[in-house]
């Protein structure tokens, strides 16, 4: 796991690529602080630097840039190919011998072999990689299919530059960047910046599974090429519900096989590995297999809150306990939280309002001082309908679609009339009268949410709504900053249902944009490596040929994965209500971190970065305050761009 940068200038910009470049360089120490390189070309019009976290092959032989046995190619790398090791044994069929044991050279070794279009289509991992063509004088750069590995890029002054984060970019551009309207509407809307935008105009991520060559000529003339791809959701979910699997047992088995048998690759390195686990459904699965695997104990980590409601670190230690991990723990508080905040903008590059960002760069942080790969479960929810959201609106709209729209307009009036707070304490009173259990304290939110949703035309956008944090961003934007963003995708898979449909948007816009990419920030920040054995490419297409029947079974999502558990951990230490990996941002917003929060929302900006209509910021802010609504989300979206301008 590294970080990768690069930049193409014209010929006559001799001397400026090796100081910007080593700038560029010298900003992403934290995801390679073993060693460092970087490599001109002869005519000094084409810099590739790389920083060193170094997994597979320790020795200066997996040291980067690397260069091609042909001597055709140069090669920056970050990321892991997990099949190298069967690569390695077909390449040298070919005659092909290998100095170190590195996957960066069996890499190299597959391009010049196959041809890139063909290798990367057997690469199995998580990468994002540039090979600079010696003959052709091209720089291709290339992105795994599901988005794990990070890649920016853009034409700027006449000159190309990439880089796996986005502060190197900017720490030699800054007074040439400019804030993408969009791409701020965007991150309003949802609480991060999806690909191909980021939060400068100009600047791109590249889109998933995809290639994109550049030469000289584009650079000079400021002409970008379209990335091509080499594999697509939409596609593997077309083919994959066109399949069929057997039965359930069947579906059992071969999900079971297939984990086991990506985890063992996952668990291969010359450093220590161990795994995250939150005492849900899918780290506890990964966690179990992984010691099943494993000949000596593997070390686990989990997060807890003091606040209850947040808490599952009892139920990740009776895991540990059953499966024999060795594991460790830590706690976080709102004054974790105050030391982090100054620090988030720096680690995600852009704004970035997920809150989890928090616990997860913690137990990042402790786990780094055990391992430098820790395996984790991301994925399982978006690839086998484990979001509570799923049911939740599949239910509820089956109850509201048939009504008049002007009914359910009048019926969204009525509900939005009281407060949340209303409906919970109505909701506790009738449950004292009646003898019975508050299990809804979250009544009052969830009536808001109906409310919203009456006011939909169809259920997609219903969807939208749900995943929203602003569902209409220019409400708090100023004039020259509304630009009516909306990003419903224009077509999907022939699929068999709506959960199928939200599926698939989150793997195609939330998974990468907002999942993969606080995995990979808060982990890289610590130089810590995340490795997600759910999210193999092969556990994804196989996903798309289960029936819904295999993946949901009345109100509960993920059967499948609920059925191979079974087969490693105990039903009881597993089987409770799904509470997601949250912060108490709505309490601490209101207490520890309300200082904080108004001088970030309130104090006088410069001229040149008002943004916000003020009054919307202030009305949102007392109704959250004073308990009328939570608008923790919204605030949280808002907070984080304040807090990422303050530091530009």
């Amino acid at each position: 796991m590294c970080g990768i940068v690069g930049i193409i200038k014209s010929p006559d910009s001799l001397g400026y690529i090796e100081s910007a470049g080593k700038v560029m360089l010298s900003k992403l120490k934290h995801r390679g602080p073993d060693s460092e390189g970087f490599w001109i070309s002869p005519s000094e019009n084409v810099f590739l630097g790389h920083a060193r976290l170094a997994i597979h092959d320790l020795s200066p032989k997996g040291h980067q840039p690397m260069n091609s046995v042909s001597q055709k190619y140069w090669i920056v790398f970050n990321g892991e190919i997990y099949n190298f090791q069967e690569l390695a044994v077909e390449l040298r069929k070919s005659g092909y011998s290998f100095s170190g044991h590195s996957d960066t050279e069996v890499l190299l070794a597959a391009v010049d072999q196959w041809g890139l279009d063909n290798a990367v289509k057997r690469f199995v991992g998580m990468f994002a990689f540039v090979i600079w063509d010696i003959e052709k004088q091209t720089l291709t750069l290339c992105r795994d299919r599901i988005g794990e590995k990070p890649l920016y890029y853009g034409v700027v002054e006449e000159g190309f530059y990439f880089s796996s984060e986005l502060k190197s970019i900017e720490s030699i551009l800054k007074s040439e960047l400019t804030i993408d309207k969009n791409a701020l509407s965007g991150f309003l809307k949802y609480g991060y910046i999806n690909a191909p935008l980021s939060i400068y105009k100009g600047i791109f991520k590249l889109i998933p599974g995809t290639i994109l060559t550049v030469g000289i000529e584009d650079v000079i003339s400021g002409r970008l090429p379209s990335p091509v791809p080499y594999w697509n959701i939409i596609d593997m979910a077309t083919q994959g519900i066109n399949t069929t699997i057997g039965s359930e047992r069947e579906a059992v088995d071969q999900l079971d096989t297939l984990l086991i048998n990506t985890i063992k690759r996952q668990l291969i390195a010359d450093v220590g590995v161990g795994s995250f686990l939150s005492g849900g459904i899918d780290s506890t699965l990964v966690s179990a297999i992984a010691q099943g695997e494993s000949v000596n104990k593997i070390k686990t980590f989990t997060i807890g809150f003091h606040e209850k409601e947040y808490d599952e670190s009892i139920y990740a230690k009776k895991i540990a306990e059953y499966i024999g991990s060795e594991h460790h723990e830590v706690f976080a508080s709102s004054q974790d939280a105050l030391n982090i905040i100054p620090n988030l903008h720096d680690i995600y590059d852009e704004p970035f309002a997920d809150s989890s960002q928090i616990p997860t760069y913690l137990v990042s942080k402790i786990a780094k001082q055990h391992v430098t790969v820790c395996l984790s479960g991301d994925g399982g929810d978006e690839l086998f309908a484990g979001y509570n959201r799923y049911m939740w609106l599949s239910g509820i709209w089956k109850k509201v679609e048939s009504l008049p729209f002007g009914l359910r307009k009048t019926m969204s009036n009525f509900l939005s009339i009281p407060s949340p707070q209303f409906w919970d304490r109505s909701y506790s009173l009738c449950s004292k009268f009646r003898h019975e259990q508050n299990k809804h304290k979250l009544l009052g939110l969830k009536v808001q949410k109906i409310a919203g949703l009456l006011q939909k035309t169809n259920i997609r956008n219903g969807y939208d709504y749900l995943i929203s944090y602003w569902d209409t961003p220019d409400t708090v934007l100023l004039p020259e900053y509304q630009v009516g963003y909306s990003s419903i995708p224009e077509s999907y898979p022939p699929v068999r249902s709506f959960i199928e449909e939200a599926m698939y948007w989150d793997q195609l816009s939330y998974l990468p944009g907002d999942n993969l990419t606080k995995v990979d920030r808060a982990s890289m920040s610590v130089s810590l490596e995340t490795r997600l054995p759910l999210l193999s490419h092969e556990v994804l297409e196989y996903s798309w040929r289960l029936p819904m029947s295999a993946k949901v079974k009345g109100n509960n999502g993920k059967w499948v994965l609920r059925k191979v558990l079974e087969r490693y951990v105990p039903n009881h230490l597993v089987e409770r209500p799904k509470m997601g990996f949250s912060v108490p941002i709505s309490k601490w917003l209101r207490c520890e971190l309300r200082e904080w929060a108004e001088d970030l929302l309130f104090r006088k900006p410069k001229s040149d970065q008002e943004i916000f209509r003020l009054d919307v910021l202030r009305k949102v802010w007392d109704e959250h305050i004073h308990g009328e609504n939570d608008h923790s989300h919204r605030l949280w979206a808002v907070l984080m761009f304040l807090s990422w301008q303050d530091a530009r």
